[in-house]
């Protein structure tokens, strides 16, 4: 009779990572292995339990709504962006029908209040305000020199050269549209020319959400530029 021990079979134990790393290396397992797919059913979050078909089919429909909630984002921007192109172009053509400096200003108070929905507007320019004997100031239309004290709320923004979005300092909105300044509640500042050589256009709104730092301001840069480039003829 032998004495010799037989060697012991050791079960190497099956670990998650093991399963997981051989079904990504055998993609068509569940192929070859039909019934056992229908047999599964994981853990439901209601407290029942679904089949991996069904989950696979949740996911893939949860996958499709989240797919088309992006797509309607994408399509809502898009026409955002067609409406913002049309109003861009009709302001050009109202500004290249302008005949001298006071109808140009009109054309951009005009556009700023019909077209683009400002609420309140502010057109400034840097000169000096005799030279502007034609235009009669108002709420919309201000000329001031580039030295000006009552400015200082601005020497930040003057200094950069794109649009400024948020929310406006007290000091700004006062001077800018002074017994209305409590309703603004949001404000953009369009530079004109390089470092607002000419002046710069003022856009307040009622809501406090309507400019904000975070928003897209390459159609303000636009306007800027269309305006700066029409008041440069005169």
């Amino acid at each position: 009779m032998s004495t010799q021990r037989k060697p012991e079979l050791v079960e190497e134990e099956i670990s998650e990572r093991v399963v997981s790393d051989y079904l990504e290396a055998n993609p068509d397992f569940f192929e070859r292995h039909g019934a056992l797919l229908n047999s599964l059913h994981i853990p439901h979050g209601t407290g029942g339990a679904v089949s991996l078909v069904e989950r696979q089919v949740s996911l893939l429909r949860q996958k499709e709504l989240k797919l088309q909630r992006q797509l309607k984002e994408l399509i809502e921007v898009a026409r955002a962006n067609d409406s913002l192109s049309e109003k861009i172009h009709l302001m050009t053509l109202e500004l290249l029908g302008a005949r001298d400096l006071p109808t140009t200003v009109a054309a951009v108070e005009q556009a700023m209040r019909s077209s683009f929905g400002a609420d309140h507007a502010v057109l400034v320019l840097f000169g000096d305000p005799s030279l502007f004997g034609d235009i009669t100031p108002g709420r919309f239309f201000r000329v001031i020199e580039r030295d000006d004290a009552t400015l200082q709320p601005f020497e930040t923004f003057l200094k950069g050269n794109g649009p400024r979005c948020g929310q406006a300092r007290d000091s700004q909105r006062i001077f800018l549209f002074h017994g209305d300044a409590d309703e603004i509640g949001s404000l953009a500042l369009v530079p004109l020319g390089n470092k607002s050589a000419i002046g710069f256009l003022a856009i307040g709104s009622h809501d406090a959400d309507r400019f904000h730092p975070g928003m897209s301001i390459d159609y303000l840069s636009r306007v800027g530029d269309l305006v700066a480039g029409a008041l440069k003829r005169y």
